[in-house]
């Protein structure tokens, strides 16, 4: 079995339980596209369990942009490591 499939499948059904389109959902999981992003998802979906479709969308934008801020810091640190060991060691 493959996790982020389930995650994908588990939450289209949801949202379709919740009563939207199974586009919606179909559209979100791609979005999402990670199994810790869905996980988020479905938890405020289970949670909160919206009325409007604006809300999940709302939602999925935000959990993209919190992951987008932590692969840009990751990046950066990354970066930085690089930096500090080519100004204390040098290049090569």
């Amino acid at each position: 079995m493959n996790p982020m499939n389930d995650l994908r499948t588990e939450l289209i059904k949801e949202i379709e339980r919740l009563g939207f389109p199974t586009a919606l959902g179909e559209a979100v999981a791609k979005n999402l596209g990670s199994e810790k992003t869905m996980s988020r998802m479905l938890g405020y979906l289970k949670n909160v369990k919206p009325d409007k479709e604006e809300l999940i969308v709302d939602e999925m934008l935000a959990i993209m942009e919190d992951r987008k801020r932590w692969i840009d810091k990751k990046e950066a640190e990354y970066s930085n490591a690089r930096y500090n060991d080519i100004l204390n060691n040098g290049i090569g």
